[in-house]
């Protein structure tokens, strides 16, 4: 499992948009999904923490916390533009943070208010995407764009896969659950790698 660290370090035009698209209202903010006790999902907002050392997350004492902390699957999407309809994608596995002087830094980078009952958790990087639709003030949101240009990273690390990235025109449904067990939403990994070969990103 990649942290979000050694995922900017492989791709890092890739991790900087949707660093921006997740922290485009200053805070981050963003959608998060997670894996019920019964198997279906839950979608909460939440302000994701971005910074050199990962991709973090305060969440409060809650039912998308006790998730988290049975399963650990977790799928995060950006809040929707106003200008545009572009859209970013992170997913993978969440793990608390023990390091207590780690979590002190990071709740005065948050602002985590220390009287509130949080737990920080540190998501690892399975998969990214990020679909741009046109040029930031061209197009309106909900207008017809074509099909998007579309960018997916899959964690080489991960059983199974190959180290890529890849570019696409095809509309890439960042809803979609993997099948075997995947992370939340994750895509179908081999319907990505079965197309690298002809769609290999530029550097």
């Amino acid at each position: 499992m990649a942290s979000w660290s050694e995922f900017a370090a492989d791709e890092p035009r890739l991790a900087d948009g949707i660093r921006h698209l997740m922290q485009q209202y200053g805070p981050g903010f963003g959608y998060l999904a997670t894996v019920r006790a019964d198997g279906g999902p839950r979608v909460h907002p939440v302000s994701p923490v971005i910074t050199d050392e990962g991709l973090f997350c305060f969440v409060v004492d809650s039912p998308k916390r006790r998730d988290l902390e049975r399963d650990g699957r977790y799928a995060l999407h950006s809040f929707p533009p106003e200008d545009s309809d572009d859209e970013a994608y992170v997913a993978g596995h969440a793990r608390p943070v023990t390091d207590q002087a780690r979590v002190a830094r990071l709740a005065e980078i948050g602002r985590a208010a220390p009287q509130v009952d949080w737990r920080l958790f540190e998501f690892t990087v399975d998969v990214a995407m990020l679909a741009r639709r046109g040029d930031a003030g061209t197009v309106r949101p909900g207008e017809a764009t074509g099909r998007p240009a579309v960018q997916v990273w899959l964690d080489p690390g991960a059983a199974g896969a190959a180290a890529t990235t890849t570019t696409t025109t095809a509309t890439t449904d960042a809803a979609s659950t993997a099948p075997g067990g995947g992370a939340v939403g994750v895509p179908d990994r081999r319907s990505v790698l079965d197309g690298r070969g002809a769609h290999r990103a530029a550097a």
